[in-house]
């Protein structure tokens, strides 16, 4: 019999640091700038296998002002309802054969910050550039270097957000508040309504990435990090929390300032990115789909001659060298996504006995 023990786990780290006179502990809270680095490794390592040797794009919803604003009022209901409208919207334009005729996949990254951390919430997509024909027997591929029409996406993605936000409404599923309490009552509703019906809504797509390694190395950026990063931390002092930030309407190395703020201040902005319980912030629509990813994706590699990428966090045994026989097994610890480290065997012939009684 084995012990093993997660060299990542609370016990180890303050178990060795404490010897060294440091003592950390991890908080694995989701929205732990710190903590969920280990997360986004082990997410990023299991989603090697959906990569695809085609093109990706990089796709951005984002929600108006006025609507962010109520959207802060009811977070689980207008963020999930912001999820599924631009996969629809995806979903929808990329069948339409006058602009790929395809089913495609996406998967969707919730952000809901701007660099100064204020409220800003917007979907990123990562989309493969194309998808499988109707019948299903054909891959279908975008343009090089042109997935979908932004327009044509921002128009629809305006209409149908527009459409379920009046019919929440008309369903009692939203909550006014303070400058918004008149906003419960359905004319002044209404009439919110109309001016958003008439700006553009800003959707917009990249061009592609270099290839599907580069995709994971995007998706490091965007998966689990909430807020801010550690390294965009610059100082904690009598003047208050100071941090880089990029000013988006500055051009050339000037963009990038800091900028400081008091503490209470800068805790009322980061929590105003901490999420609804259980509310789950990246999503997998079209044929990367929970339900359906192993079949499509299998179907869609068939039909562009690849093989799946191999992957470590799906293996029970890890090779040493290159004797099949020489293979010792490998655990992971579910917690930290780390290699459990053996601290201790015990001989088959040495039975595990409990204590004597008193």
């Amino acid at each position: 019999m084995t012990r093993l023990r997660s060299p990542n786990s609370p016990y180890w780290e303050s178990h060795h640091k404490a010897r060294s006179g440091e003592l950390s502990r991890t908080c694995r809270n989701r929205h732990c700038p710190k903590c969920q680095s280990v997360a986004a490794q082990r997410w990023l390592d299991a989603r090697q296998a959906d990569l695809l040797p085609v093109e990706y794009y990089h796709v951005v919803f984002t929600l108006p002002a006025p609507v962010a604003d109520i959207a802060y009022q009811n977070k689980a209901a207008i963020y999930g309802l912001l999820f599924d409208l631009a996969a629809e919207v995806l979903l929808t334009i990329a069948a339409d054969p006058r602009y790929l005729g395809a089913r495609i996949g996406a998967t969707l990254v919730l952000h809901t910050w701007g660099s100064a951390l204020t409220h800003h919430p917007h979907v990123h997509g990562i989309v493969p550039g194309g998808g499988l024909a109707s019948d299903g027997k054909t891959w279908v591929a975008c343009r090089p270097g042109f997935f979908l029409p932004v327009r044509v996406l921002s128009r629809l993605f305006r209409r149908r957000f527009l459409e379920e936000l009046q019919r929440m409404h008309e369903g009692g599923k939203l909550q006014f508040f303070g400058e918004h309490a008149r906003l419960g009552d359905a004319r002044a509703f209404k009439a919110w309504l109309a001016p958003l019906r008439k700006v553009e809504w800003v959707v917009y797509a990249k061009r592609p990435f270099a290839g599907p390694q580069a995709v994971l190395a995007y998706l490091s950026r965007y998966t689990h990090r909430v807020a801010i990063s550690n390294s965009r931390l610059l100082a904690l002092d009598e003047r208050g929390v100071s941090f880089r930030w990029k000013d988006y309407r500055a051009k050339g190395k000037t963009r990038y300032k800091a900028m400081t703020l008091s503490p209470q201040e800068f805790m009322r902005r980061f929590l105003l990115h901490v999420l609804p319980g259980g509310f789950h912030r990246i999503r997998h629509y079209g044929l990367l789909a929970n339900g359906s990813r192993k079949a499509s994706l299998a179907a869609a590699r068939e039909l562009l001659h690849a093989v799946p990428v191999p992957t470590e966090m799906g293996s029970s045994t890890e090779a040493v060298g290159t004797d099949l026989h020489s293979v010792r097994p490998t655990f992971i610890c579910r917690h930290c996504g780390h290699v459990m480290v053996i601290v201790q065997t015990f001989a088959q012939s040495a039975p595990i006995r409990a204590p004597p009684p008193p």
